[in-house]
């Protein structure tokens, strides 16, 4: 098979104080989310999908949070780590579609230069990454503001198909 696709899903609790980065991008806000690493939400999401669309396991295998070294990484590390495990095994990134759960802050503002700063780590043009943003509508965990939840969907590619 040439086309292969992965979906991966990240929620970390908001903290009061703590920083927030999405995206690769750092938010504005009083509270954010915690987490081993900087606890980006949909790097993690991209990372899983890509992992899995690469039949090569999930970010937890990869950088374990009991593991000392991957103490506030900057997740932008780990997507570069992912992208080269995936080229490794002969595939290339499609697409990527993600939706970002958060009643506040509104993530709107922040969507292009998410995109600009992924596709500059994963090395692809902005035109192959979606991002998406919603609320819960005041629902669930994400409703009370005491999380945030991200989904992500890829598509990968074999580069020299056999």
């Amino acid at each position: 098979m040439n086309i292969r696709v992965g979906f991966g899903y990240d929620v970390h609790r908001l903290e009061a104080g703590r920083a927030f980065w999405l995206g690769g991008v750092r938010l504005e806000h009083t509270h954010g989310p915690k987490g081993h690493s900087d606890a980006d939400v949909l790097i993690h999401a991209i990372c899983d999908a890509l992992l899995g669309a690469a039949n090569l396991r999930d970010i937890g295998y990869h950088f374990p949070d009991h593991d000392p070294q991957y103490k506030g990484i900057d997740s932008k590390l780990l997507l570069q780590e992912v992208m080269a495990l995936i080229r490794k095994e002969g595939y290339e990134l499609g697409n990527i579609d993600a939706t970002v759960c958060l009643e506040v802050p509104k993530v709107n503002p922040y969507i292009p230069e998410m995109k600009q700063c992924l596709a500059q780590v994963i090395q692809t043009e902005e035109k192959n990454i979606s991002i998406k943003a919603t609320t819960s509508e005041k629902m669930g965990f994400v409703g009370r503001k005491e999380g945030i939840a991200t989904h992500a969907v890829v598509l990968i590619y074999k580069v020299n198909p056999i």
